[in-house]
């Protein structure tokens, strides 16, 4: 007896729904979200044998390696590079006044260690309060005009905070030289920060810090991952790619750009927080200038708009020139012009940045191995 569905009218075969069941969607992206999440984790802390230990294995002057605590800060600038990504890369939207949101929380998180509690998970937890609701009420306002003139805005937004900072609010942040009363507690209670890790050999990880720290950016990958490829993320694609036309099936673009502003905030909110904890000081200058926002727009972009990973990779470019190449001999005094060249290399010959020319390698590559199939 045939197996063959009919149609009960023609008596012609039937096509049968072959289209995946939203379980079996669901499994392909919980797939996704693992292989993700296990790659990110694998990078993170593998980081610091291939960038400290290798290296000094293998005999490279210590002026051109990296260090520990250098590879710790370059995870968290990949945090905030990550969350602006999430809205210039995927939304569409060019902020220059994002540094609000990272020393905000930065100053929040400080401040809050000094007269309530130094627990880092609730320092992290106020910090990232604190600028998500800065982030409301900021986007609120500024999201109302578009393009260049919400660009200014945010521009000029963080120039107000930062001047309420340095001298309205002087006497409690300490103006122009920055909070120096941090105090942070060991985490849970009972693991300092400092102290090594006696369970993993100190070649891969030294100190709890870099553990904190490398799950927090492992989350920040799947939490951003999960936001990219759900139906809200769809939504982002879509309002970047045509505004009028996403407005024209009847979404809501302003708010759907608000909730982008805001998530884009708790990312910044979460690396502010981190950033005062690894330092235990907050210094105005690398905070709330604005040059921090421009910082976090080259980093964004010589790791790729748009991409996942890219934010991290073009984070610990960044922070590579500006604490490594700054420091050898001959060509320190010009990091920043080295820093330049290697931006405009980049923008020409790598437009989708660092990540979208390995992502061209790949496919290259797996091409070459493939053969032509055609």
């Amino acid at each position: 007896m045939s197996d063959e569905v009919k149609s009960a009218e023609t008596g012609e075969p039937a096509e049968v729904d072959r289209s995946p069941s939203p379980y079996d969607r669901w499994l392909a992206v919980r797939e996704r979200e693992v292989t993700v999440a296990a790659l990110t984790f694998l990078g993170v802390f593998l980081a610091p044998f291939v960038l400290v230990a290798l290296p000094e294995m293998l005999g490279i002057p210590t002026q051109y390696v990296w260090y520990r605590s250098l590879v710790t800060l370059a995870l968290i600038w990949g945090i905030f590079a990550i969350g602006y990504d999430l809205l210039l890369g995927f939304t569409g939207l060019l902020s220059f006044g994002h540094a609000m949101f990272w020393g905000v929380a930065a100053y929040a998180a400080g401040i809050f260690s000094a007269n309530v509690t130094g627990s880092p998970i609730a320092m992290i937890l106020v910090g990232t309060t604190v600028s998500v609701l800065l982030a409301w009420v900021i986007g609120w306002i500024s999201l109302r005009r578009g393009g260049i003139y919400f660009a200014i805005l945010t521009l000029a937004f963080g120039q107000m905070i930062y001047y309420i900072f340095l001298s309205p609010l002087g006497w409690l942040t300490g103006g122009e030289n920055g909070f120096n009363e941090v105090a942070v507690d060991p985490l849970l209670g009972f693991l300092p920060l400092g102290a090594e890790v006696a369970v993993v050999p100190d070649i891969l990880v030294e100190t709890w810090m870099y553990v904190f720290v490398g799950l927090a950016a492992v989350l920040a990958v799947v939490v951003a991952n999960r936001v990219l490829n759900s139906p809200y993320g769809i939504v982002l694609r879509a309002v970047r790619e045509n505004e009028q036309r996403a407005e024209f099936v009847g979404l809501n673009v302003w708010r759907y750009k608000l909730m982008a502003f805001v998530i884009s905030g708790a990312f910044a909110g979460v690396a502010g927080s981190l950033y005062v904890i690894q330092r235990s000081f907050v210094p105005i200058e690398n905070t709330l200038n604005w040059t921090v926002s421009g910082e976090i727009v080259i980093m964004t972009v010589l790791g790729g708009v748009g991409s996942l990973f890219g934010p991290i990779l073009g984070a610990g470019l960044y922070m590579y020139v500006a604490n490594i190449v700054s420091g050898m001999p001959g060509i320190g005094h010009f990091w920043h012009m080295i820093l330049g060249l290697v931006f405009v290399f980049v923008v020409v010959l790598l437009p989708d940045g660092i990540w979208g020319g390995i992502t061209w390698l790949r496919e290259r590559v797996g091409d070459a191995l493939g053969g032509d199939e055609r």
